[in-house]
């Protein structure tokens, strides 16, 4: 896991922007604590931070090929999973290999098979090569968007990066912001491709990206498509645990310390019993870590998302595994530290507007980061096997918009209630959101013969895994590579996607309940309680001083009345909030409070120029 970035300008020398390039690869140092490294070949220029995984001394990049033709030079960024099995086939191609890493393998294999290596790759990866042959650069992200990737095309070429502040860096861009990007920063529908920066574009998941002096060119290797499924309950739950074993096994590949994260639901408690159990193989015992909030277990007040707090279903997952289990507890005070807010917004480059979900997970992976390198995750468990209350809510199921929006709006609030009025007129976030879904489904190819029920089921399913998962998988990455954790999603496999995704909603639900297919794989490894556990969110504080903490803070802005986030939220409702007694444990009553304070210091650190018109 590493931060990448480049500039390929085709009209001059880089040499001369070798300062540039440095700025550009230093804001990926917390991507990449352990090594960096710069190549500069005539109109191409790469740059890498590493986080050293795999064969610790031989993978350091960028990393090239010299050929008669010209030299090919790679910087990458995540793991390729059957390395193993790409390095003995490309051996026998008559490839030799000077380092054990991953890394070589991948460049090599471009050499071998071009850009059509991705459709070979199983991992999560975002890499770049520039191909001196041709005079080229080819960008590639893997099927699921789990590894961030971003470009900004010039006149004369392009910038990439593995995040935004890494071609924000660069002079020719300027930090601004406009009214698409605001619609996108305040609906939660995650437009593929969309950066919200102007004139910044993510290379889409699945997706490869050609530059050369002729422009630029998209090819899609991989999409979610639709296909039969065959089997029956019995030999579909037998392939899912099949598929999970393997991913597991081959996850769990490392040459630094190891854990996972274990929140007590059905998703972490299973991938943490199996990797326990291959790793006891080994003679090894598996760290988990989970959060945990002073006080919550004690005083835990069930609301319409979490009916119970998850600790007791961490420690029984914990004693039956048999892990080396580490509880991390984080008190109010931290959770509303405009210090550890900043973090989080530099790590994302953008207000996401999740609070203390997001300064709790940047403060968990802070502490798993001071004993593990990688953790696996249970990340998009979910989306993959139907997790999410939305999926079982009638009136979610008939409606022609994202599911969660209904949910997110009832229990979390609704982003929209701190803009001004006149602007939240002008952005038409209604019209735009329509739109976003009408594209998002159009995608959709109906199976013969399937009725209309489970249609609709599939149409949820897609939304779930090509827009919501990629807004969670982005999220979790730029928490995790803000303090050098590598985090490892298996549930998000291509091979187990398709498969599930394929599987009629009759069988992912066969006994009435959420993830029936996971829970009956995986029977045997957990406890009965989480066996039987409902579905419980990533949690939220439910202590009231969290709360007056963003009041206060609240009411130091207010007092600032020329800042400029008034130009986007309303003055008069962010004071009153302030002001006002919320409910305990509310997230809904805060959600405005915490998007407020994450927009002004946004815009304090970053200094967007927003074009409200």
């Amino acid at each position: 896991m590493c931060g990448i970035t480049g500039w390929v300008s085709f009209n001059r020398d880089l040499h001369s922007e070798a300062a540039t390039l440095d700025a550009m690869t230093e804001t990926m140092a917390c991507r990449g604590p352990d090594d960096r490294g710069t190549w500069i070949d005539g109109p191409a220029a790469l740059g890498h931070r590493r986080l050293a995984i795999i064969d610790l001394i031989g993978g350091r990049q960028p990393m090239t090929v010299s050929t008669p033709e010209g030299t090919v030079g790679l910087v990458y960024s995540g793991e390729a999973y059957n390395y193993t099995e790409l390095r003995q086939q490309l051996t026998a191609r008559g490839h030799r290999f000077t380092t054990d890493s991953d890394t070589e393998v991948v460049l090599r294999g471009y050499l071998e098979w071009g850009d059509a290596l991705a459709e070979r790759l199983n991992g999560m990866f975002a890499f770049a090569v520039w191909d001196g042959r041709v005079k080229k650069l080819v960008m590639i992200r893997d099927r699921m968007g789990i590894k961030p990737f971003y470009y900004y095309p010039t006149p004369d070429g392009v910038l990439f990066g593995s995040e935004p502040k890494a071609i924000l860096a660069n002079p020719l861009v300027r930090p601004r912001v406009g009214m698409d990007g605001l619609r996108e920063l305040f609906t939660f529908v995650k437009t593929p491709g969309h950066a919200v920066w102007e004139g910044m574009n993510e290379v889409k998941p699945g997706t490869v990206v050609t530059v050369d002096r002729s422009g630029l060119r998209t090819r899609v290797y991989w999409r979610l498509e639709t296909r039969p499924h065959a089997d029956d309950q019995a030999a579909t739950v037998a392939n899912v645990r099949t598929l999970l074993d393997d991913i597991v096994r081959r996850q769990l590949v490392a040459d630094v310390p190891r854990c996972t994260l274990l929140s007590g639901g059905l998703d972490s408690s299973a991938m943490t019993a199996l990797a326990a159990r291959q790793l006891a193989e080994q003679g090894e015992k598996v760290r988990s870590f989970a959060v945990d909030f002073v006080g919550q277990t004690d005083h835990f007040v069930p609301d319409g998302l979490r009916a119970t707090p998850d600790t007791p279903f961490v420690h029984d997952v914990a004693r039956l595994a048999g892990t080396d289990h580490h509880d991390i507890v984080l008190g109010s005070e931290a959770l509303a530290d405009p210090a550890v807010r900043a973090k989080v917004l530099r790590a994302r480059d953008l207000p996401a507007g999740f609070g203390d979900m997001d300064s709790s997970l940047y403060l968990l992976f802070q502490a798993v980061r001071g004993q593990s390198t990688v953790a696996l995750s249970g990340e998009s468990a979910d989306e993959v096997f139907g997790g999410y209350q939305q999926f079982f809510d009638e009136e979610v199921r008939r409606a022609d918009t994202f599911p969660w929006l209904h949910m997110a709006n009832e229990h979390i609030g609704r982003d929209t209630d701190v803009l001004r009025p006149d602007l939240a007129k002008s952005l038409e976030l209604d019209a735009y959101i329509g739109d976003a879904y009408s594209a998002a489904v159009a995608d959709i190819v109906r199976l013969d013969g399937e009725s209309d029920f489970e249609y609709r089921m599939r149409r949820i399913c897609y939304l779930h895994l090509t827009r919501f998962v990629r807004a969670l998988l982005d999220r979790k990455d730029r928490m995790s590579m803000a303090v050098g954790l590598e985090v490892r999603v298996p549930f998000c496999d291509h091979r187990l996607v398709e498969y599930v995704y394929n599987t009629p909603w009759s069988l992912k639900s066969f006994d009435g309940r959420e993830k029936s297919l996971l829970r009956e794989a995986t029977a045997d490894v957990i406890p009965r309680s989480v066996y039987d556990r409902v579905k419980s969110p990533y949690p939220s504080t439910q202590d009231p001083q969290y709360g007056l903490a963003l009041q206060e803070q609240a009411k130091d802005l207010v007092a600032r009345p020329d800042h400029q986030v008034f130009s986007v939220v309303d003055r008069e409702r962010v004071d009153q909030a302030a002001h006002r007694e919320l409910p305990a444990g509310s997230q809904a009553a805060r959600r405005g409070l915490e998007r407020t304070l994450d927009l002004a210091l946004w815009m304090d650190l970053y200094e967007p120029e927003l074009i409200l018109s």
